[in-house]
């Protein structure tokens, strides 16, 4: 029978500017919880809103810290190292698209560069079309998917953050993203930070997962760590809603390679 590998791999670090705790709490924290693969995916750095992400000063750093820390605890755990890239045409840059990661976690947090998930910018939900909102997320989502740059989608469904849900049915708001994700080959994360925000749900929302399960997309596993309490949180909610759904495998990377493991 095949070892179940425990797995998470997008979780940030203080050089993001808006998470706390340092790379070795993060680390002793995922071996005490028994993960076996564990990937840090720093915002990557970008000449847009560089309050909330890496300078692109600290690149070497950022690089040094992780690798440091992979060497350090590579007995106890697996160490990978990653960037979570916001999908934003003509602000993304080459030194974080062909850096010399494991993966490149590709995610929409601006819609015409309104930050629609930060609670600072909130008001900017007030006299939208809320549908309207949510096609323009996956539109651009899909179009972050035919970029062809990235491996896995970041909380696919980000967009219901505070709960602003759309009138429309959100499979069908969703069907064009999720085949240019399946014609990718991109990986989709079940992210669980949505179970600490407003909305107090994984992402994506089960509807969405059957619709990638059908589609045969694969998955992977995350926290979305900003503090190191946020480590493993709800993992076993989001194993056994994929399972539930029919998952029994999910993916890791290596250089940008997947590589499947039973959970």
């Amino acid at each position: 029978m095949n070892k179940k590998i425990r797995v998470d791999l997008h979780n940030h670090t203080t050089r993001c500017n808006h998470a706390e705790g340092t790379v070795d709490a993060y680390i002793q924290k995922a071996i005490a919880l028994g993960i076996d693969i564990y990937g840090f995916s720093e915002h990557a750095p970008m000449d847009f809103d560089p309050k909330y992400r890496l300078d692109f000063d600290e690149i070497d750093a950022y690089f040094h810290d992780i690798l440091t820390a992979k060497e350090k605890y590579k007995q106890e755990i697996d160490i990978l190292l990653g960037y979570e890239v916001d999908w934003l045409p003509g602000h993304m840059d080459e030194r974080v698209l062909g850096a010399d990661v494991d993966y490149l976690i590709g995610s929409v947090h601006f819609i015409d560069k309104w930050s629609f998930d930060n609670p600072e910018f909130i008001g900017g939900w007030k006299n939208k079309d809320i549908d309207e909102i949510w096609k323009a997320y996956f539109e651009a989502t899909a179009a972050m998917a035919k970029s062809g740059k990235f491996d896995i989608v970041g909380h696919l469904d980000l967009i219901k953050v505070f709960k602003f849900m759309p009138k429309q049915d959100i499979r069908l708001l969703a069907k064009e993203v999720l085949l240019a994700i399946k014609k990718s080959n991109m990986v989709i994360e079940i992210n669980t930070a949505g179970l600490r925000k407003p909305v107090g749900e994984m992402y994506p929302s089960r509807a969405l997962l059957e619709e990638a399960y059908a589609l045969g997309i694969p998955i992977t596993f995350s926290s979305d760590a900003h503090a190191v309490e946020h480590i493993g949180a709800g993992y076993e909610l989001a194993t056994t809603l994929a399972k539930d759904i029919g998952y029994t495998q999910a993916v890791t990377f290596k250089e940008r390679e997947k590589q499947l493991i039973t959970f």
